[in-house]
C-alpha cells in the first residue's frame, strides 16, 4: 500500500491542531468577519464588546493573510521542534500560559493607558479612551513569541536567518534582538500616541516573558525534559 504520509502528518498534534483551528477561523473571518471580530477578538474588559472567552478565542483570530502566514510559519517551524522536545503536554500548557500571558501584558498596558488619558487635559482624550475600548486584538502573536523563545532557550546555539535583512545569528541572540525591538517599539508607541496601542507590541513581549519564566521554572525544577 502507497504511503499517505502528508505535510500534516509529519506535524505534532498539538502543533497541527492549533494550525487547522486557526485556520478554520480564519476563514471564518473571511466570509463574516463583523461578527467573527465582535465575537471572538478581544476586547478590553470594560467595552460592552467584551466576552469572558475572548482571552482564549483571540488566539485563534488574525488580520488578514500575512498576519496568519507568519504566524503559523513561525508556528510550524518552531513549534513542531518545542514539541517534540517537551512532549505534548508541556507544549500545550506553553502555548496556553504564554498566550494568556500577552493578554495579561496587552490588557495592563492599555489600563496604563487609560489611566493618563483620563489624568489628561487634552480635549481629544475620551474619543481615544473609546477608541481603546472599540479597538480589538487578535492574533496568536503573543504565544508564537513565547514558543520563539522557548526554542532559543533549548537551543541557544542553533543558527537562526532572517529573510531580510540575511542576517545569520544564534537563536539565543537573535531573540534578544527581537524582545529588544519590541520593548522599545512598545515604549515609544505609547508615549508617542494619545490614542490606543494600535500594535500589541506589549503582548509579544508578555508571551516572550512568560515562555522565558515557564521554561527556567521547568529548568530549575528540573522538569524541562521530564515528559
Amino acid at each position: 500500500m502507497a504511503s499517505t504520509n502528508t505535510f500534516l502528518d509529519r506535524i505534532p498534534p498539538v502543533t497541527r491542531s492549533l494550525l487547522i483551528v486557526n485556520v478554520i477561523m480564519f476563514v471564518a473571518t473571511l466570509l463574516n468577519e463583523n461578527f467573527m471580530i465582535r465575537t471572538f477578538a478581544l476586547f478590553y474588559p470594560a467595552s460592552p464588546l467584551f466576552h469572558w472567552w475572548q482571552p482564549l478565542t483571540h488566539l485563534f483570530m488574525h488580520g488578514g493573510w500575512w498576519h496568519i502566514l507568519f504566524n503559523m510559519y513561525a508556528l510550524v517551524m518552531f513549534g513542531s521542534i518545542v514539541e517534540r522536545s517537551l512532549g505534548t503536554k508541556k507544549f500545550l500548557i506553553l502555548y496556553f500560559v504564554t498566550g494568556l500571558g500577552a493578554v495579561a501584558l496587552h490588557l495592563g498596558a492599555e489600563w496604563l493607558d487609560i489611566q493618563r488619558l483620563a489624568a489628561s487635559a487634552d480635549p481629544t482624550a475620551p474619543t481615544a479612551i473609546f477608541d481603546i475600548y472599540r479597538s480589538p486584538m487578535v492574533g496568536a502573536s503573543g504565544a508564537v513569541y513565547g514558543v520563539i523563545v522557548a526554542f532559543a532557550m533549548l537551543y541557544p546555539e542553533a543558527r537562526m536567518t532572517l529573510i531580510f535583512p540575511p542576517v545569520t545569528l544564534d537563536a539565543k541572540w537573535m531573540v534578544i534582538i527581537f524582545v529588544g525591538i519590541e520593548l522599545l517599539t512598545g515604549i515609544a508607541q505609547f508615549h508617542g500616541f494619545s490614542g490606543g496601542l494600535n500594535i500589541a507590541h506589549f503582548a509579544h513581549l508578555g508571551g516572550a516573558l512568560f515562555g522565558f519564566l515557564l521554561v527556567w521554572y521547568w529548568r530549575k525544577r528540573g522538569e524541562l525534559w521530564r515528559r
